[in-house]
This record gives structure tokens, sequence and C-alpha cells, in this order.
């Protein structure tokens, strides 16, 4: 089946994306799994390049195009080559949209240049020992203090942790009422007093990932930096949510379509009892199974790019693409893994990083537990 999603400037910007990630991060994504994070030189390469900020006004030195697009194929790109330390979707696709939609004209001087030149990285805080899916359970708070907020919580399992420059952080600023009228949104910059980090966390997978612990600790927060409205911190987020999970789902499928080609590649040149691997009844059933369904979801999650780009996804739509892709994914890595033999037990063979990386999908962004909560209530359940 054709899909037809993408235009050729898009497909001009694949080779471009293409060159690039085979240049500055194919050989050296290794490297970083071993460091257990990427170097900040790499952000102000992309930024460079263009990679950063597509959707931000070109004054700002961004894009300028409102095409969730030119963001899947940076994504589908880095999964072609295994490079899941990358945190570039996560500071354009979910922490962007709120700095380019929210933030005040003075605060997209001040931070939308760096941010699209790589040299400011970003990362937004949600999670919490405590609270994971369950917004409502959030305990950070900030507390109203003359011209500003004082914020003491903690965050942990926060993307880009290490390496942030900028942190959207997800707190109560009204503690008598329920967290969907009391969150705010604030943001805190490298530097501040009582702003600190943990651990770079040692994962199953994404290894080259800084996902780590934040700590703060009477933060004192301006008023500039309130991103938003006050007390409307979860209503930001009911909005921005689904281009988030819809961001996981395309690079849900694209790693599926890349571990899968691998995987045919590896069963026509294996042999066992003197055939190849992939000639026996067996492994082609498999194969065409785990093919059809990866079709099939490409073209539903393609659909949904389309409705986001449009103004019409849903946030349950976007919940039945996170959920599915990412338990396909989790299948097709852990079927690819079985055909590959002890082999795909070896960490030098791809299939098996990829089978390591699929597992957190369905966990971040919202469980998928959670995912078919959302999809049953809009049924009425």
């Amino acid at each position: 089946m054709r899909h037809r999603l993408y235009e050729a400037d898009h497909e001009d910007f694949r080779k471009s994306v293409r060159a690039f990630l085979d240049e500055h991060v194919a050989p050296f994504h290794d490297d970083w799994e071993r460091a257990g994070i990427v170097p900040r030189e790499l952000w102000t390469a992309a930024g460079a390049q263009g990679l950063l900020g597509i959707g931000m006004e070109e004054r700002f030195g961004g894009g300028g195009v409102r095409d969730f697009r030119w963001s899947c194929v940076l994504v589908e790109e880095l999964a072609r080559i295994g490079a899941s330390g990358v945190g570039f979707g996560l500071h354009d696709d979910v922490v962007g949209p709120y700095l380019r939609d929210l933030a005040t004209e003075e605060q997209k001087q001040r931070w939308l240049p760096g941010f699209c030149s790589g040299e400011l990285i970003t990362a937004i805080a949600m999670t919490e020992p405590a609270a994971g899916s369950d917004l409502q359970g959030i305990r950070t708070t900030a507390r109203r203090d003359g011209d500003g907020w004082v914020l003491n919580g903690s965050k942990t399992f926060i993307t880009n942790g290490i390496n942030a420059d900028l942190v959207i952080v997800v707190a109560r600023t009204a503690t008598d009422v329920p967290a969907s009228r009391g969150l705010s949104l604030l943001v805190v910059e490298r530097g501040m007093p009582g702003f600190s980090r943990g651990r770079n966390l040692d994962k199953v997978g994404l290894k080259a990932q800084d996902t780590a612990e934040l700590f703060f600790d009477d933060v004192r927060v301006p008023d500039a930096n309130l991103l938003g409205t006050r007390d409307q911190g979860f209503a930001h987020l009911m909005h921005n949510l689904p281009q988030e999970r819809l961001h996981i789902a395309v690079s849900a499928v694209a790693a599926a379509e890349t571990v899968l080609a691998l995987t045919v590649g590896y069963v026509t040149e294996r042999t066992a009892f003197g055939r190849p691997v992939g000639s026996f009844q067996h492994s082609r059933f498999v194969l065409a199974e785990l093919q059809t369904e990866v079709a099939i979801a490409r073209t539903f999650v393609d659909e949904c790019v389309r409705q986001l780009d449009s103004g019409d996804l849903t946030a349950t739509d976007a919940a039945m693409a996170k959920w599915w892709t990412t338990e396909l994914q989790n299948k097709v890595a852990d079927r690819c893994l079985q055909l590959h033999g002890g082999y795909g037990y070896m960490s030098e063979y791809r299939v098996s990083k990829a089978w390591r990386d699929a597992r957190v999908q369905s966990i971040y962004g919202g469980t998928n537990e959670i995912m078919k909560e959302i999809i049953g209530r809009s049924m009425g359940l």
C-alpha cells in the first residue's frame, strides 16, 4: 500500500535529516549509550541544520511551519538508525507547543531563539515519585510570595533532565481545590537557587537518554516565568497531551517498521537445516502477520497526523493510537528477537536494543491502561 502522508518537500527534508544523522549521530550513538547522555554539541549542530523549532516563528530562528509531518520525518529517521537517546522529539513536539502557544511575547524573546538554536535544551516535569499518569496526585507546590512563587517538591523520570536548561514544572498553586482547578506551569531555569538534579537514572533501555530526578527546594520563580494562565495548568496539559501521544505513536510505528525490515533481512541470510530461516512456514506466517499489523497501524497513525494538522484530532483517537502502536512495537520487537534465535539476545544485534527500548513506550505519555480508560469513557462506559 502506498502511503500518501508526505509531499516532495518533506521527502527532500528527509534526505537532509538522514545525511545529518548519518554524519553526527549514527557513528557515535553506541558511545553515548555507554556514557548515558548525548553531548550538548549535537543540539547546537541540529539547531544550525534547522532541525529544531520547526514550528516556531522564523523571527526566533524557527522554521515557521505548523505542519506536524516535518516532525514525523525527524522521528522516523531517528528510529531508522535506532537513535533512541536523542531527545529532539521531547524538545520540539512536547515542550514546543507550550512555549509556542502559551508564552508571552517577552517570554518568547527570552527563550525561543535558544530553543531553536539548540543552545537552550528543554524538558517538562510532570511525573513524581508518587504520581505518574494520575496528574491529580501531584504534590509539588508553588506558594505565592511577593512578586513570584516559592516552589517545593520533586519530579522523576524526566527526559532531558540532565541537559535541560529550561524545565516546565507542573505544580499545585491552589491546594484547597482539586488539581484540575489548581495546577500551574512554572518555568524553572538552570542555575536558579534551590533547583538541583539527582542521578542520571539507569534504565532498561534508552541508555543514551538522560533521564533524571529533579528537586526543588524553596526555588523562587518570578511571575515572569509563569507559563499560561494561573491555576489552568491542567487544561493546558489536556490540550497538549494528544500531540505528545501521537508523537509516541509515530515513533512506535517507525521503530516497528525498522526492526521488521532488519529481521526480514536476517532470516533471508541466516540458514538452519540447510535452508534460510525465512523460508520456513512459521517464519513466513509470523512476518506476514507483523507486516499486516504494522501496515494497518501506519495507516491509522498517518490519518491521525492529518487530523492533528487540521485541528480535528481528538484525545480519544490519540489514546487509541498511542496504546495500539506501542503494544504493537513491543510485539514486533519480541517476535523479531525470537526469529534471531540466540543472536537476538546479544547486545551487538540491533534487535536486542530495539526490544529493550520498546518496553517503556507503553508506560510514558500516560500508561496504556490510562489510554484504555480514556477510550472507555468516550464510549459512555
